[in-house]
């Protein structure tokens, strides 16, 4: 009414501007139709509005799916009783979630308890829809949706997860001023670990033991000593210099402040006499690595192991070493190149910055080598994913809700639907042409349509929640629009 023309002696003229355009109303099914949504569109011809589209969408369900049939010929003659016309063009749209097939009993406890936080679904499009529920045909348009949390321990990098968290929470015993030490995951005290480190380093310099002699130990025996059931498919690096080796063999094994203190003591001593020649990587930025290099020289300058000076030391070496193992799997798979890692791996910007940008980098590798493990990306995809994910963290903050879209040939993903029930099905019955084009909508989902929804009919029906229920229930809804002339 505040729209038409031709409703002038209401005198509700001034009102028009107040009205949201296009208005939606939210209903509570508990008409026959079962209402969820009415709406109101206008259509204007420079200053006046020449037309108005009305909107009703009803929702059936949940009910079985085998009660959700219905014909494509039933909806085009809906839309048909409505707009009279004969030039129909029929889309399809399809979503399939992949999940993840475990066997429990190849499990631990701990592994079997945890929630698998991996949510990777493919959208299909297509013109020509033949009938309802069609599988999409070769010639669809497939998007891969990537969602994706760390921290599953089915995840093959669930021990590079822990390790980071460590990091992370000595990030925040340095902001708080109060470190909560985690459980100790080895069975032998830091201070044993780095005294038998640096025996075996002095050893080698004295030619009494060759490297690596014992193919038994390596530089992760703590961390690898804890990792879940599931064998890590992570290749770790084999050039750990001796700050990163320190950092790995006693991140799982440092149980207090003071023991910290006294095992850079006792790496201080080993530098100050020169009993400890140890190479270090060119580029390490760390404070240990620059009194290792300043050795080299027979000069190595004293510095202090009080308040929070040990705990910055130890969050330097494991940023660096993190940094460098990230940058070893990007760049060494051949998935993205040196100058596009410079912002995860830049050294100006304060410690705490520099822990955020390891968090993308782990969030980016959790991203990436699941996809591998599950979907079994081939290259191209891979170096595509990895830039999308390059792209986003270089502009936003970590965020593990972020949904990363990968355009792939349908023909990749045959294997996994073709014998698959979609989550959401839907075909967009349309005629007419611009802003006067009607569409019918039907679709089935495996929930009810999303309550924040768009406010174009195209998008109506587009948020839905995948279904994990073994009853296998469903939603049908509907969406029809009508055409008022004003004139």
């Amino acid at each position: 009414m505040a729209h038409n023309p031709h409703m002038s002696h209401l005198k509700i003229d001034g009102n028009r501007a107040a009205l949201p355009l296009p208005l939606w109303v939210r209903c509570d099914r508990s008409d026959p139709k079962q209402t969820i949504w009415m709406g109101a569109e206008p259509f204007s011809a420079g200053k006046n509005s020449t037309d108005i589209i009305l909107y009703t969408i009803t929702c059936q369900g949940p009910m079985s799916k085998r009660k959700c049939s219905t014909s494509l010929e039933n909806l085009k003659e809906k839309h048909q009783t409505r707009h009279r016309c004969s030039d129909l063009t029929a889309k399809g749209f399809a979503r399939y979630e992949f999940l993840e097939t475990v066997s429990l009993a190849s499990l631990s406890l701990e592994d079997s308890l945890a929630p698998v936080e991996r949510n990777i679904y493919a959208d299909f499009s297509w013109n020509n829809v033949t009938k309802v529920l069609q599988t999409p045909p070769p010639t669809s348009v497939a998007l891969l949706n990537i969602q994706m949390a760390s921290g599953s321990t089915l995840s093959s990098i669930y021990e590079l997860y822990r390790e980071l968290q460590f990091l992370l929470n000595l990030s925040e015993s340095l902001k708080s001023g109060t470190t909560d030490w985690p459980k100790p995951l080895g069975q032998k005290s830091a201070i044993q670990v780095v005294r038998k480190l640096l025996k075996d380093l002095k050893d080698e310099a004295d030619g009494l033991k060759t490297p690596n002699q014992d193919p038994s130990e390596s530089p992760r025996d703590t961390s690898s000593a804890v990792c879940g059931s599931m064998q890590s498919l992570f290749s770790r690096r084999g050039d750990l210099d001796f700050v990163e080796q320190l950092w790995s063999k006693i991140w799982g094994n440092i149980v207090s402040y003071e023991e910290l203190v006294e095992c850079f003591t006792l790496v201080m001593k080993s530098l100050q006499c020169g009993e400890l020649q140890a190479p270090v990587h060119e580029g390490s930025n760390s404070l240990l690595s620059k009194l290792i290099k300043q050795s080299y020289y027979g000069k190595v300058e004293a510095v202090s192991l009080s308040g929070d000076a040990p705990l910055q030391m130890f969050l330097e070496i494991g940023v660096d070493k993190l940094k460098r193992d990230y940058f070893h799997y990007f760049a060494g798979k051949e998935l993205t190149t040196q100058a596009h890692l410079d912002y995860f791996m830049s050294a100006s910007v304060d410690l705490q910055e520099q822990v955020h940008r390891v968090q993308k980098l782990h969030h980016m590798l959790e991203i990436v080598q699941n996809c591998v493990e599950l979907l079994k990306l081939e290259q191209e995809h891979l170096i595509f994913l990895t830039q999308s994910c390059i792209n986003y963290y270089k502009e936003n903050p970590l965020n593990e809700k972020h949904v990363f879209q990968l355009p792939v040939k349908t023909a990749f993903l045959k294997a996994f639907y073709q014998s698959a029930f979609p989550q959401v099905w839907r075909v967009e019955i349309s005629s007419g042409q611009g802003p006067k084009k009607l569409r019918t909508v039907w679709q089935l989902s495996a929930s009810l349509p999303d309550e924040q929804m768009d406010a174009s009919l195209a998008g109506l029906l587009d948020e839905t929640e995948a279904c994990l229920s073994k009853e296998e229930m469903c939603f049908t809804a509907l969406a029809e629009c009508s055409a008022v002339h004003f004139g």
